[in-house]
C-alpha cells in the first residue's frame, strides 16, 4: 500500500501550535466575522525527509499554490553541469536502445541533451558525435568540398552519405584553397545515369564570379542576414584572396525558426553529451571524443564512489579542462562528496531506480529515489553543483517531484524508449502491438555486446551477474511531438503549484 505524503511547495513554515486557554474568553459581537489565518497544509520537503523512512517518486504528492499566471510564463531553464545550462531539464540516457546520434539531435533541437552511449568502438562514438555537432551550424567550418576535376557521381555520393549536394568547389578540394564556385542539386538533377561518372563538376557548377559571397570577419547574424536577402541556399565566406573560409546554410536558419528552445554551444553547435568507462583504455575514447567536439562527458559506473571514477574524473580535468565531467552514479552526500573533490561539474543520482535495472534487488545496494534526490542535492547545491536524478521517471509528475527534490535535470531511459529516434526497428507481436526492444545496460545481452560490462566492473569475470533485464516498449511516436507534451506537462504542473519556473519550485525545497 503507497501511502502519499503531501509536499508543501509554498516556502511557509507550521507554527507552533498554540496551547488553549482554560477560560476562553467569549468573542465580541462583530458585524464582519474575522476570517482566522489559514494553518499550513502538508510537509515542508525537509519535515518529509526528517522521518527516515526511504521515499520514491510515488509515495508523495505537491500541494497546490496560487496561481496568477499562465502556463506558458513558467521558464524551465535548468543547469547541467557547472557550466552548461538547458532551456529545458531533459537528458537522454546514454544506453544502447536510447541514445543515439539520432536522439541526441532531436533532444538538443527540443532544449535537452542526449548523452550517446560507449556500448560501441571508440570510432563509431565519435562519429555519432560528428554527426551530432554538423546537424546545426553558423559558420561551418569544415564542410564538403570538391575540386572541378570531381564528378557528378562523387556529388550524389555526398548527398547520399550526408542528406546534402550543395558542395563549393575549390582548386585544392579542400578548406583554405581559392573558390572556383558551387554545386547544387539544380547543377546535376538533369544530367544523365551514364554521364554521372564521366561529367566533371567543372563543367556544370555555378562559377565564382556569379557567386554572392560574405567576407572574413562577418558576424554571424550580418552573414544570415545576407543569405536571406540573397536567397540562396548556400553562402560561401571568403578571405581577401577569395579563398573559402567558412559556409553558411539556409536550412540551418530554418531550424533556428523551427526549434527557438535548440541547446547550442558557443560555436552555434548543437549540444552533446557522451558516456565512457572509468577504466585507463577509455582515455583514449576520451581523446577521440574531444576531438569531435563534444560539450559534456558522463563518467559511467552504476556505484560512482571508486578510486577508477576518481582518477578518469582528475584526469580529464587536467587534460580536457574545457569540457564539463558529470560523474556518478551515487545516492548519498559521501559519494557526492568525493566527486566534487575530484573536480566534477554535475553529480548523477540514482542507483537501481530505473525500471529495466535491477542493481536493488541483485545487490541489496542502493536508496529510494525520492530521498536519494534530496540528500544529494541538499549537498551538492551547497558546492554549486548541478545534480541529474536518473532512473525512476516514468511520467511528467515523476519529473515535478524530481526537480522539487532538488533536481536541476532529469536523465530519462524508459521514458524515452520507443520513440522513432531510438536505435533499432519496430517489430509487431502477436496482438499487433508495434514495439521497441529496450534493456538495461547491466542486462546480459548489453554486457556481451561490447563495452557496458564496464560499468559494473566486471568485464574480465567468466560469469556476468545480471543487473538489468531486458524487455519491449510500446510505439511512442516521434520526439517532435512526445517532448512538447512532457514540456507542457512540466509547465502546467508549475503553474498548479504557484511556481512560475523550475528554479522557484526548487528552491522552495530548501527555503527556511
Amino acid at each position: 500500500v503507497i501511502i502519499q505524503t503531501y509536499l508543501n511547495m509554498s516556502g511557509r513554515k507550521k507554527q507552533p501550535r498554540q496551547e488553549e486557554s482554560a477560560e476562553t474568553p467569549q468573542p465580541k459581537r462583530k458585524a464582519v466575522a474575522k476570517i482566522p489565518k489559514p494553518a499550513v497544509d502538508g510537509l515542508s520537503t525537509e519535515e518529509l525527509m526528517d522521518g527516515g523512512q526511504g521515499l520514491t517518486y510515488n509515495d508523495v504528492l505537491l500541494l497546490p499554490g496560487y496561481i496568477d499566471f499562465s502556463a506558458d510564463q513558467v521558464t524551465t531553464e535548468s543547469r547541467l553541469t557547472r557550466n552548461i545550462t538547458l532551456n529545458t531539464p531533459f537528458v537522454s540516457s546514454p544506453m544502447d536502445t536510447v541514445t543515439e546520434a539520432e536522439m541526441a539531435i532531436a533532444m538538443a533541437l527540443h532544449g535537452g541533451i542526449g548523452i550517446i552511449h560507449y556500448n560501441t568502438t571508440v570510432e563509431e562514438q565519435a562519429e555519432m558525435v560528428r554527426k551530432v555537432k554538423k546537424f546545426r551550424q553558423g559558420f561551418i567550418n569544415d564542410p564538403v568540398v570538391l575540386t572541378p576535376g570531381s564528378t557528378v557521381a562523387d556529388v550524389l555520393a555526398v548527398k547520399r552519405k550526408q542528406g546534402f549536394c550543395g558542395v563549393p568547389i575549390t582548386d585544392t578540394g579542400r578548406m583554405g584553397g581559392k573558390l572556383l564556385g558551387i554545386v547544387t542539386s539544380r547543377d546535376v538533377d538533369f544530367v544523365g545515369e551514364a554521364a554521372l561518372s564521366t561529367t566533371t563538376l567543372g563543367t556544370v557548377m555555378t562559377p565564382a564570379e556569379k557567386l554572392i559571397v560574405g567576407k572574413d570577419g562577418l558576424k554571424l547574424s550580418e552573414a544570415q542576414q545576407k543569405l536571406k536577402t540573397c536567397k540562396k541556399g548556400k553562402l560561401p565566406i571568403v578571405n581577401d584572396d577569395f579563398c573559402l573560409v567558412a559556409l553558411i546554410s539556409k536550412s540551418d536558419l530554418k531550424k533556428e525558426r523551427t526549434y527557438p528552445l535548440a541547446s547550442m554551444d558557443g560555436h552555434n553547435q548543437l549540444l552533446c553529451g557522451a558516456a565512457v568507462s572509468t577504466h585507463p583504455d577509455d582515455r583514449l575514447r576520451v581523446n577521440a571524443l574531444v576531438q569531435a567536439g563534444v560539450n559534456v562527458l558522463v563518467i559511467d559506473s552504476s556505484q560512482g564512489n571508486s578510486s577508477y571514477q576518481v582518477e578518469m574524473v582528475e584526469w580529464v580535468k587536467k587534460t580536457h579542462p574545457t569540457v564539463d565531467v558529470i560523474a556518478g552514479n551515487v545516492v548519498t552526500q559521501e559519494q557526492a562528496c568525493t566527486l566534487i573533490k575530484a573536480g566534477a561539474d554535475g553529480i548523477r543520482v540514482g542507483m537501481g531506480s530505473g525500471s529495466i535495472c535491477i542493481t536493488q534487488e541483485v545487490c541489496a545496494v542502493g536508496r529510494p529515489q525520492g530521498t536519494a534526490v534530496f540528500r544529494v542535492a541538499s549537498f551538492a547545491r551547497q558546492c554549486g553543483v548541478p545534480v541529474i536524478a536518473d532512473g525512476g521517471i516514468s511520467n511528467v509528475g515523476h519529473i515535478m517531484k524530481a526537480v522539487a527534490f532538488g533536481a536541476d535535470c532529469v536523465m530519462m531511459g524508459s521514458l524515452l524508449a520507443g520513440t522513432t529516434e531510438t536505435p533499432g526497428e519496430y517489430f509487431y507481436n502477436e496482438a499487433g502491438q508495434r514495439l521497441k526492444r529496450y534493456r538495461g545496460m547491466g542486462s546480459v545481452g548489453a554486457m556481451k555486446k561490447g563495452q557496458s560490462s564496464k560499468r559494473y566492473f566486471s568485464e574480465n569475470q567468466d560469469i556476468k551477474v545480471a543487473q538489468g533485464v531486458e524487455g519491449t516498449v510500446a510505439d511512442k511516436g516521434s520526439l517532435g511531438t512526445f517532448l512538447p507534451y512532457l514540456l507542457k506537462g512540466l509547465q502546467h504542473g508549475c503553474q498548479d503549484a504557484g511556481c512560475r519556473s523550475l528554479n522557484v519550485l526548487r528552491e522552495r525545497s530548501f527555503s527556511e
